[in-house]
């Protein structure tokens, strides 16, 4: 098999788009716009005719993964779109996974994690230790539920525990209707418990167990294409911008992605509500 640039390819053509780590939020967020703005060029690729999803990803922010599985959806109803899993497609991973109409994963895969997570540090006691006092005016007495100079009073936790159940209930509709389960099937095993792939085909959240290039195959058959596919992944044109315009400073734009990074993983650690494998 045989990579490419869009624009260079001939024959029967696959595309590849990599959803990788951490979706949305923070730094991430700009990978989750170029991962829509990769999918829809693919979308509009008249000579394209089949794509493959590669996530190797735990998870992330809700709207982000709704957002590239939203996409994916519309890309299916134009080409022929499998998923292939990597080593972790958990939680969001799935989220995202179950808006391809084939998956495949490998027999070691750790999927599943069907469920919504929200933290909140209570750092009252340090801060009084440190004699650090916060005032709060609020307009409402849940405007600050989860504030981390207080105590969680049980009507904050009711009402945190209510969005996470609607949450919950999005992604259980998203996987029953994408994997054609019933409802109360995924319901039984979405308490965030982790499925290797082999137990994941075995819940029918996966069709077939292969590593990549399997799904590869098993795109270019499900899109009648003949002959050795030519992998054609989208053109990384920030990178590209930032190569030429940079020359041999390459090691500063290494510092500067580490540190987008760490940022990263910073802001998946902050109060809000993910689909996050723990």
């Amino acid at each position: 098999m045989r990579g490419e640039s869009p624009r260079l390819g001939s024959g029967p053509r696959v595309g590849v788009i990599d959803v990788k780590g951490t979706i949305g939020g923070g730094a991430d967020r700009d990978e989750t716009e170029d991962i829509l703005k990769r999918i829809r060029r693919f979308a509009e690729d008249g000579d394209l005719k089949a794509v493959v999803i590669r996530v190797d990803s735990p998870g992330g922010s809700v709207g982000a993964s709704q957002e590239i599985h939203d996409e994916v959806k519309r890309l299916a109803q134009k080409k022929v779109v499998v998923c292939s899993m990597g080593n972790l497609a958990a939680s969001g991973g799935l989220y995202v996974s179950v808006a391809c109409p084939k998956i495949v994963a490998n027999p070691g895969t750790l999927t599943g994690s069907i469920g919504v997570i929200s933290q909140f540090p209570n750092v009252k006691d340090l801060a009084e230790k440190l004699g650090v006092k916060v005032e709060t005016v609020k307009t409402g007495k849940l405007k600050d539920a989860g504030n981390p100079f207080r105590d969680m009073t049980p009507e904050d936790r009711a009402y945190w525990q209510g969005l996470v159940e609607n949450t919950l209930g999005q992604f259980v509709k998203a996987v029953a209707e994408g994997r054609k389960l019933d409802e109360a099937k995924v319901r039984a095993i979405a308490d965030g418990r982790v499925l290797t792939g082999a137990q994941a085909k075995e819940a029918g959240l996966v069709d077939q167990l292969g590593n990549f290039y399997d799904a590869v195959e098993l795109a270019k058959q499900e899109a009648k294409l003949s002959g050795e596919p030519v992998l054609v992944y989208p053109p990384d044109e920030r990178g590209r911008f930032l190569e030429q315009l940079m020359g041999g400073a390459a090691g500063a734009v290494a510092d500067a992605v580490a540190t987008r990074v760490a940022q990263g993983a910073a802001d998946a650690r902050q109060p809000g509500v993910y689909f996050l494998a723990r």
